[in-house]
């Protein structure tokens, strides 16, 4: 449906140029209104209103592909582009996050103490010996 819709679309709209381009413009009709012209085979109007009946056909048959084919394709749509994207493993992340522990190193800096009192140890193993 949707195929056909574009194709009669893109017919349409290469029709409604070619007819907008065999018109004249608002200017060329003021030489054949004081007998200027030598193409009064449709009288001083020309073949205007056949022309504009349809340019006004084609130009609605163009509105209304033109708005059919909007409705098709935002009602066709139901997915997301993110729909497609792999998303990472769970075992694969746990890794990760196990390698940035081990990778983690601790310095320990050294405690002053302020005057008068006793350094807190620096370890739990300095701790032990102190007592």
């Amino acid at each position: 449906m949707i195929t056909l819709l574009t194709v009669i679309h893109v017919a349409v709209c290469l029709f409604l140029i070619v007819i907008v381009l065999l018109q004249h413009g608002k200017g060329a009709d003021a030489g054949a209104t004081f007998g200027g012209s030598s193409q009064s085979l449709f009288g001083t109007e020309g073949p205007l209103p056949l022309l504009n009946k349809i340019t006004t056909t084609v130009a609605i048959v163009f509105m209304l592909t033109s708005v059919s084919l909007a409705y098709f394709s935002s009602s066709k749509s139901t997915g997301s582009v993110m729909s497609g994207l792999n998303k990472p493993k769970a075992a694969a992340v746990v890794k990760v996050k196990e390698q940035a522990k081990k990778e983690e190193k601790v310095i320990p800096m050294p405690v002053t103490a302020p005057e008068g009192q006793k350094a807190a140890p620096a370890s739990m193993e300095e701790a032990a010996k102190e007592k």
